[in-house]
């Protein structure tokens, strides 16, 4: 079977979701192309092993992202099944790709086997459902699911000049600014549950955040219950994060939030009940109140 992988960048190079990608086709023993929009990141993808060749396919319509633009000028190079993140342009990309082809999509897989079997959450993460593939489909795989291919390859880079053909596009986007780092791309995170109180107490977690250099996520409740955006949503249906330091505040660790952090490196866990499920996979825990446990550990980072 014949794999694509569709590659994200972060600026110029490749985004660290790509090595998962690779990573989770090489597990079960396959070789990929990559395809690079606008060539960005071809270079360091041919590096990485299981890539059998590089596309890098460039075109007027890369200058800025429209999904559309995107997926009608690197849907004619893609071959067999297609993989490229659960992010939120990869989605859109998959989505109108798979349209095109008229095979399914298989969106936030979280698990794939030889065979080719693959796992999603489903049910808003209430169960999970495992899939038999026959015949070619795109698939999204979920970030920090999977694990990085290694480096050590020299892979084959071709180049394909491609022109949308869609009357518009593009001229210019305006995001958000925002200085806060994604919870996918974050070395620490600081994420609040219900035990916050309130969603104007999650101001004393962003101190806290300036403090180290981290991101703020939060729990589903908060998510669901307050109208926290979405994006900092860590669990089963939420994000999946894999940082140096996850800490945990006011959360108690339903299995959903678990199954999005479990993997960190080290747990940190703050909650006023010493029974809560969070201290089962916590490597520290100190069972107090945010009110009183913050203010001392901001205290003693500040001395560090």
């Amino acid at each position: 079977m014949k794999f694509t992988v569709i590659a994200e960048t972060n600026e110029d190079l490749l985004h660290p979701t790509v090595y998962q990608l690779i990573g989770a086709i090489s597990k079960i023993g396959a070789e990929t192309t990559v395809i690079c929009p606008n060539g960005k990141g071809s270079s360091e993808a041919s590096k990485i092993k299981g890539v059998e060749k590089v596309i890098s396919v460039n075109g007027d319509c890369f200058h800025l992202f429209d999904g559309s633009a995107w997926s009608t000028a690197i849907n004619s190079v893609c071959e067999g099944t297609i993989v490229i993140s659960a992010s939120p342009n990869g989605r859109e990309i998959g989505a109108m790709i798979a349209a095109k082809r008229d095979i399914p999509i298989i969106q936030d897989v979280t698990a794939i086997s030889a065979g080719i079997e693959v796992t999603r959450p489903i049910y808003s993460g209430k169960a999970t459902e495992t899939l038999l593939i026959n015949g070619d489909s795109v698939i999204t795989l979920r970030p920090n699911a999977f694990e990085n291919a290694e480096l050590g390859n020299e892979a084959p880079i071709s180049i394909v000049d491609q022109t949308s053909d869609l009357k518009i596009s593009i001229i210019e986007a305006i995001g958000k600014a925002s200085e806060r780092l994604d919870v996918t791309e974050a070395e620490i995170i600081i994420s609040g549950g219900r035990g916050m109180g309130s969603i104007d107490n999650f101001s004393h977690l962003e101190s806290m955040a300036d403090t180290l250099g981290a991101a703020v996520g939060a729990s589903r409740a908060v998510v669901d219950e307050w109208g926290m955006p979405h994006r900092m949503q860590v669990g089963q249906t939420g994000k999946t994060v894999s940082p140096s330091l996850y800490i945990a505040v006011g959360i108690s660790g339903a299995i959903q939030h678990l199954a999005g952090m479990r993997s960190s490196k080290y747990i940190l866990a703050i909650n006023k009940d010493p029974d809560a499920p969070i201290f089962t996979v916590a490597d520290y825990g100190i069972v107090a109140s945010w009110e009183d446990a913050l203010p001392i550990l901001k205290s003693e980072l500040m001395k560090l």
